[in-house]
């Protein structure tokens, strides 16, 4: 079969993933809803998410506009082409779309598993799992057939684009067409992940410190005002945000991959196709290993999704072997190699292989060691307990402490992934190493996707007055779903970093002549290096700035209903006497509380965070974009310089932010785990001195591991891709034609 034939696979293997998701949405769709009661909370947290995505997508909508304007306005006919719009325009559009979908089901799956854990642990996971797949499935699907089918497209096309001669430079502008495409998926990704985060994380600061910890009433009580808008911040930040973040991860790993293959292959066509093939294959690998997440009764839901994403990653390594060398074949058939390196050797089939190993297993590795940093009886969760008896404030020490400590490991392991990948195939290898991390995407997000809809079903539980055991088993869930989100945070991250060395390349590919250099003992790479290694902490600074001033907005807010309404603020009391006395409340307090409940403005919580984070989305996002524009237009060499400096600096600190909040977020769970004991030698459980400093350190650490430092790994990766798009139009200009 030609090669070329195969290519339409690529946007078949997206098509079975929708196809999937279509049937998960209609399987849960059937699952029992709950009681009434729960069935209006989960449609408040629908209509809220609902309600972000449409004030956020009509900002988003203009963007887009006025970026594919510029880029047809400003694109060269001899080094581009206009249609590079049209490839921005579908991939901001495919983002949206995946974001779109999984989180309405997303929506529509937290009651369901609410209702199924009134059963059992086994039935809950499914629900919940199941709504993640949903997610995991629309990215790689609505990616797929997007990227496949404008590939195609460009492919057809492309004679009646330009005059040009050779195939090494025709596939080679087909591809930089393709770098639009993950632009607008970057762009769509950083938007959504900081607007997300801070709307979640407003929502959280503001109901923990009113309402854990000022009126010591339960997390999620449905007293508190900003627990709807709490729950609904979950989808937003952890769903949506979530899935448009890896959606460019992903995008921008076969991107990579396929810009330094054209380049490096003098127009092989295996060597662009090469990875394509292996993110269709990827798709059905992941649809195969959601079969095998299922636990039993009193069974560890954590071993369930480990066996369902780590067995998907090494399915792929056989068939991965196969697919590289049906492609190292094709191309030798031809007379040629596929790639060379290493004095113009030729690259063989189990060289490339092992830089795909590289990057697995290096990702691999990487999650677990987040892993052991983020779960609660480890030892870095287990010194943020202790340390949180003697106040917030040595907790907030023992969590910094444990997110500088746990940036160590992990970059050891991304250096030794790079360096091996390097060895064995180049800048190339570097660029299918972070393929190799990403090959399973859909069932990795699948697992992302699931904890929070397994927290918005313990928040359900507990507004709806589910029995304990109920709680008990969403908070099981809840637990590991916190683990899982760190483990996929580290994967994106460590992606991100082999995602972008190889964009950098790209970049120093197609921007510079031959015989130019980036030295450090170049002012102009100096002056980029320190800017670039900068910008994250600038970055982060107005993440977290605008999550605390959110929250700021949020805290008032709810003080206000608990100060301004009367039956609300009769109804605090009531139950905060039931938990100091360590009794349930009678059936007549009960009715009290159930109708305070019906008097909370809830609305009023939910516009301030939309509000807030559209407003404060704008600043951060356009930072990213403009600042290798801008850099680039004074000096190629300073924009080289920015790119490794943020790149640098970047990927350090995102570590640091997400696992340190990971870290401190599992502390407040064991402490509440632990059983209540005020007096000062046991100063455990809910409601005690070591809770209220751990509800603290957790609320603290919230911004850095949903806002700040999963939005980093895209800010590396956009600006690259910024330089990638804007390089042809920077080397014309220093050319001076």
């Amino acid at each position: 079969m030609p090669i070329q034939n195969l290519l339409y696979a690529v946007p078949a293997c997206g098509a079975l993933a929708l196809l999937y998701a279509a049937f998960t949405t209609a399987w849960i769709s059937r699952q029992d809803a709950g009681n009434q009661r729960m069935q209006g909370i989960a449609e408040q947290i629908f209509r809220g998410a609902m309600a972000f995505l449409a004030a956020e997508y009509k900002v988003l909508a203009l963007f887009v506009v006025v970026i594919a304007g510029l880029l047809v306005l400003t694109a060269d006919p001899t080094t581009s082409s206009p249609m590079i719009g049209l490839s921005f325009v579908s991939g901001a559009l495919c983002s949206a779309l995946a974001g779109f979908f999984g989180m309405r089901v997303a929506t529509r799956a937290n009651v369901r598993t609410a209702a199924a854990a009134r059963s059992g642990l086994s039935p809950a996971l499914s629900v919940a799992f199941r709504g993640g797949a949903v997610m995991g499935m629309c990215v790689v699907g609505l990616g797929l057939v997007g990227f496949g089918a404008l590939f195609l497209f460009y492919l057809g096309q492309f004679d009646a684009l330009a005059d040009v001669d050779g195939s090494a430079q025709e596939l080679t502008r087909v591809v930089n067409l393709l770098a639009g495409f993950s632009m607008g998926a970057s762009s769509i990704a950083l938007f959504a992940r900081v607007g997300g985060g801070i709307y979640t994380k407003a929502a959280d600061v503001g109901a923990d410190l009113v309402g854990k910890v000022e009126a010591g009433i339960p997390e999620d009580h449905f007293l508190n005002p900003a627990t709807i808008a709490d729950n609904v911040g979950d989808n937003v930040g952890d769903v949506a945000g979530m899935g448009a973040d890896l959606f460019e991860s992903y995008i921008g790993a076969i991107l990579g991959t396929m810009v330094l293959g054209a380049v490096a292959a003098s127009g092989k066509l295996e060597a662009a196709i090469l990875p394509l093939l292996i993110a269709g294959a990827g798709i059905v690998v992941s649809i195969l290993g959601t079969f095998f997440v299922r636990t039993k009764e009193g069974g560890n839901p954590q071993v369930a999704l480990d066996t369902g994403s780590f067995g998907a990653a090494f399915v792929m390594l056989p068939i991965s072997w196969l697919i590289i060398d049906y492609c190292v074949k094709s191309a030798a058939a031809n007379g040629t190699p596929m790639i060379l390196t290493h004095g113009a050797a030729p690259i063989t089939t189990m060289a490339l292989m092992w830089a795909i190993v590289a990057g697995l297993v290096a990702g691999v590795a990487i999650g677990l060691v987040t892993g052991y940093y983020c779960s609660k009886g480890k030892r870095p969760v287990n010194s943020i307990v202790a340390q949180s008896k003697t106040g917030p404030a040595t907790n907030i020490i023992a969590g910094i402490g444990v997110g500088f400590e746990s940036t160590a490991i992990p970059i050891v392991l991304i250096a030794g992934a790079i360096y091996l990948a390097n060895d064995f195939a180049g800048l190339y290898g570097v660029a299918l190493a972070a393929l190799g991390m990403l090959s399973t995407t859909g069932i990795q997000l699948a697992v992302d996707a699931y904890g929070p809809i397994s927290d918005n079903a313990g928040g359900i539980a507990e507004m709806s007055g589910l029995p304990p055991e109920v709680r008990g088993r969403t908070d099981n869930l809840d637990a590991v779903g916190n683990t899982t989100a760190a483990i996929g945070k580290g994967f994106a991250i460590a992606s991100a970093a082999l995602a972008a060395l190889s964009l950098f390349a790209a970049f120093r590919n197609v921007g510079f002549r031959p015989g130019e250099e980036l030295m450090l003992t170049n002012p102009e790479v100096l002056i980029g290096l320190l800017i670039g290694g900068m910008l994250p902490f600038l970055f982060s600074a107005m993440a977290m700035k605008a999550v605390g001033s959110a929250a700021m907005d949020m805290i008032t807010e709810v003080r206000r209903q608990f100060r301004e309404i009367p039956v609300l603020r009769s109804a605090l009391g009531l139950v905060t006497k039931a938990e100091h006395e360590n009794r349930d409340l009678t059936a007549e307090e009960e009715r009290q509380v159930l109708e305070a409940g019906s008097k909370t403005e809830v609305e009023r919580c939910v516009a301030i965070s939309t509000q807030a984070s559209i407003r404060r989305m704008i600043a951060p996002g356009l930072l990213a974009l403009i600042s290798p524009v801008v850099v680039g237009l004074w000096s190629r060499f300073a924009l080289g310089g920015l790119l490794a400096g943020t790149l640098v600096s970047g990927v350090m600190l995102a570590i640091f932010m997400s696992n340190a909040g990971g870290a401190w977020d599992n502390a407040k769970k064991q402490v509440e785990d632990q059983k209540k004991d005020n007096s000062q030698e046991g100063n455990s459980g809910k409601g005690s001195d070591r809770h209220k400093a751990a509800v603290i350190g957790d609320t603290v650490g919230d911004p850095f591991k949903d806002t700040a430092g999963p939005s980093l790994n895209i800010l590396i990766k956009l600006m690259t891709i910024v330089a990638v798009v804007i390089a042809p139009t920077l080397l014309k200009m220093a050319s001076g034609s």
